[in-house]
């Protein structure tokens, strides 16, 4: 099943988290492990299949802004605590919702983020950048128009004005550049391929201590939806 194609056939110009990621993980874009539930002993029982500790989200095509509702509940290191979290996510959002998103926590404090846009005179463009509390510090993004290869993805990386956070940083392993340039390059043949998709935003993109890249959160949005 499309996720896009049944967003636009119920007139949506939008994708929620979970479906987003679904476009994303068959694009070959690494997303968190994640489940969507419908009840407290589901959510509690998806818990200990992913295994602790978890985040809970409520999930909806037209909830953009989780975190400012404060209804993102993070390191839930148990039955009870995940219990507790999903009824106090339900107790907060009145509006509809798809269902409450289970998901894998990510250890790593180093952020990126990544996305697409359109350019009325380049088309399809990816961007990269520094995310998280760093984002608004220093500034740092960087873009190209599609296509472009892997060997060009790792150029983009290497122009980024702190990509020495990006090698081995406090401890932690290097990020996995040949994976973060993957999700460069999909990205670009998503916005080629898929012109129905108007922007495309992964924020965080997560480095974990071994230097894995993983895409946390994600916003797909529609032609024709709000920009």
């Amino acid at each position: 099943m499309d996720p896009i194609k049944t967003a636009v056939d119920k007139g949506r110009t939008s994708l929620s988290e979970y479906a987003s990621k679904q476009v994303l993980k068959a694009w070959d874009i690494p997303v968190t492990r994640e489940v969507l539930v419908q009840t407290a002993d589901e959510a509690a029982a998806v818990a200990e299949d992913i295994g602790y500790p978890v985040a809970l989200k409520p999930c909806a095509h037209d909830l953009m802004h989780k975190s400012e509702l404060g209804c993102i509940e993070l390191g839930l290191s148990g039955p009870e605590a995940v219990n507790q979290a999903y009824d106090r996510i339900r107790a907060k959002i009145k509006s509809p919702i798809e269902g409450v998103l289970v998901q894998e926590m990510i250890a790593g404090n180093r952020e990126l983020v990544a996305g697409l846009s359109r350019d009325p005179q380049f088309g399809a463009c990816v961007m990269l950048g520094f995310g998280g509390v760093m984002t608004e510090v220093i500034a740092d993004t960087v873009f190209r128009a599609a296509p472009f290869d892997a060997i060009e993805a790792l150029d983009m990386i290497r122009d980024l004005k702190y990509r020495a956070m990006l090698d081995a940083f406090r401890g932690q392993a290097p990020a996995d550049l040949e994976t973060l340039g993957r999700i460069l390059t999909s990205l670009g043949r998503l916005g080629l391929e898929r012109p129905d998709i108007s922007e495309i935003d992964i924020n965080p993109l997560i480095i974990a201590p071994d230097g894995a890249v993983t895409a946390v959160d994600a916003l797909m949005i529609l032609e024709g939806g709000p920009r």
